[in-house]
This record gives C-alpha cells, structure tokens and sequence, in this order.
C-alpha cells in the first residue's frame, strides 16, 4: 500500500460500510427467509391450534412446514447462480 499522508474521511468510511453491506445482502436475505417462515408458519399453526383446540398439532405441523419452507428458501437463495 502505497504511504498516503490523508487521513480516511467519513465518506471513505461510508463507501466501505455500504460495499460491505451490499455483499452481506443475499446472507442475509436468506436469514431472514429461514427465520421467517419457521415464525409464520408456526404462529399459523399456534392460532390454528387456538381455534380448532388441537393442541399441540397446529404447532408440530406449523413448525415443521415451517423448517421445510425456510430451508427450500435458504438453498434456493444461496444456490450458485450461472
């Protein structure tokens, strides 16, 4: 690195924030998906359970289609793409 006698300014510090942030964007999108559905699905399944008085099937079933659709979503986010 070649000596540099400036001092790095706010906006260095900006830039390098938002090119950070930009390739964090799919990880973190696909966090967001996983979490998400298993979240949905099982509050569906917990007020499902609450109307019906199933309980705890709503929940086992929410939760587990919950598990499946994150994770369709987390591979299909994270697949390498062409």
């Amino acid at each position: 690195m070649p000596d540099d006698d400036r001092k790095p300014s706010l906006g260095d510090s900006l830039k390098s924030l938002q090119a950070a942030a930009t390739k964090a964007g799919p990880a973190a999108a696909a966090s967001y998906s996983l979490i998400g559905a298993i979240m949905v699905l099982g509050a569906a399944g917990y007020g499902i359970d609450a109307w019906l008085g199933t309980k705890p099937w709503g929940v086992m079933i929410g939760l587990g289609l919950g598990i499946v659709v994150g994770f369709y979503e987390l591979i299909k986010s994270t697949r390498l793409k062409p």
